[in-house]
């Protein structure tokens, strides 16, 4: 499925600068470490390779279960107008995605969740964190939901 979500015309500030750097690295490494919990949340470390970059980037998610062993994740930026940076690398590159969840890597191939898959599990979601309701209120964009799947094949390694 398509990575189609346009940027809203109204919404929270997006979170960035320095600030928001520094505390995404400490979350990743305390992820690393076996704390995959914040504010409630399960938290994963999204690794996808920049859009125009073409560098490596990490940033700490949190994440819900979708089917078949697959991973949900919402591209919200706590409810700002544009859609966060990870969401354009992702569009750019969804085969060239890892995550890191439970100890382990693992390779994933990311797909944007459209029509009734997206509904059931938007409706998923706001059950287990009612507070992506109040994200989806502040901006005019459908926030996107992006299901993460394991990759299979000699390329997909998993330690």
């Amino acid at each position: 499925m398509s990575f189609d979500t346009r940027p809203g015309t109204r919404g929270a500030r997006q979170p960035a600068g320095s600030l928001m750097r520094w505390g995404n690295k400490m979350m990743a490494g305390r992820i690393r470490k076996g704390g995959a919990k914040f504010l409630g949340f399960n938290v994963l470390v999204l690794t996808t390779v920049g859009r125009k970059s073409g560098a490596e980037r990490t940033t700490p998610v949190g994440w819900f279960p979708g089917p078949d062993g697959s991973w949900l994740i919402v591209a919200s930026a706590a409810g700002a107008a544009r859609n966060p940076a990870w969401y354009y690398n992702l569009a750019a590159h969804p085969d060239q995605v890892q995550i890191e969840v439970g100890g382990r890597k693992v390779a994933v191939v990311a797909e944007q969740l459209h029509g009734e898959q997206r509904a059931e599990a938007w409706q998923q979601i706001t059950t287990a964190a009612p507070r992506f309701t109040g994200y989806q209120q502040k901006t005019d964009r459908e926030l996107p939901v992006i299901r993460l799947v394991p990759r299979s094949g000699p390329e997909a390694p998993q330690s």
